[in-house]
């Protein structure tokens, strides 16, 4: 088979930059987007260096005119999208788990909007648009960053650890984006394209904050895992470290 065509969004740090650095031992070709086109050259460099085939285009979740332009690109370089790593996404304000942020009662309209466009509509939107792409793959993976603060088996539970870790834009847009996986799955269920949510763990990263238990490395592998699945792997699941999550 041809060398495997990834797509990920916010590839230029983080979880997305070492998840795009990982896929190097799948031999993937790697293509990042970035909102500034500047940095994105500078982490598509840092790639190379590292031995990632690796290319950058500028690309904004949240501007719709950059779809068709990343359809655009993948379709007339490449013909088709074997990846799709929906990484980028905002908090909203402190990030989750380290104090309150905006409850149920009082989290403004503009701010839960503006979480949703970002972590919920932006992805939904790009995966539709890129979707005839992945449908030309003969083993398409479509991997959409959540996390566990999505679950509300979990919030529900006050015995689960992160029963008192809410923050509503941010969770709701989450668990929002899982039930895009789970009805994404559904429609593809007779197809070769397998779809997942995966929850990369508390990382050190900007959004995370240095009081992160995980490192970097670590919040990479759920995704990485999912992006590259065999034949027989999961769909429509919730997953991290290669453990399911309650919904």
């Amino acid at each position: 088979m041809a060398q495997k065509i990834a797509f990920i969004t916010g590839g230029n740090r983080g979880i997305g930059f070492q998840t795009a650095l990982d896929l190097k031992d799948a031999g993937v070709k790697v293509v990042i987007g970035s909102r500034d086109l500047k940095q994105g050259e500078e982490a598509a460099k840092k790639l190379r260096a590292a031995g990632v085939d690796a290319d950058v285009l500028e690309f904004d979740i949240t501007k719709s005119s950059d779809y068709q332009a990343a359809y655009d690109y993948f379709n007339s370089k490449y013909g088709r999208l074997d990846i799709l790593v929906n990484n980028a996404g905002i908090a909203g304000g402190t990030f989750p788990g380290t104090g309150p942020e905006h409850t149920a009662t009082d989290v403004p309209g503009d701010l839960l909007h503006k979480v949703f466009e970002t972590n919920f509509f932006a992805p939904v939107a790009l995966t539709r648009a890129l979707l005839p792409l992945i449908k030309k793959s003969p083993a398409g993976r479509i991997v959409n960053l959540s996390s566990i603060l999505a679950s509300l088996a979990l919030h529900a539970n006050p015995e689960s650890p992160i029963y008192n870790s809410k923050s509503f834009a941010y969770d709701a847009s989450k668990t929002a984006l899982n039930a895009f996986t789970i009805h994404l799955a559904y429609d593809l269920r007779d197809t070769n394209i397998k779809v997942n949510s995966a929850h990369p763990g508390w990382v050190k990263t900007d959004m995370g904050g240095e009081h992160a238990p995980m490192e970097v490395k670590d919040g990479a592998k759920t995704s990485v895992a999912l992006a590259t699945l065999p034949s027989d792997g999961p769909t429509g699941g919730y997953f991290h470290l290669g453990q399911p999550l309650p919904w």
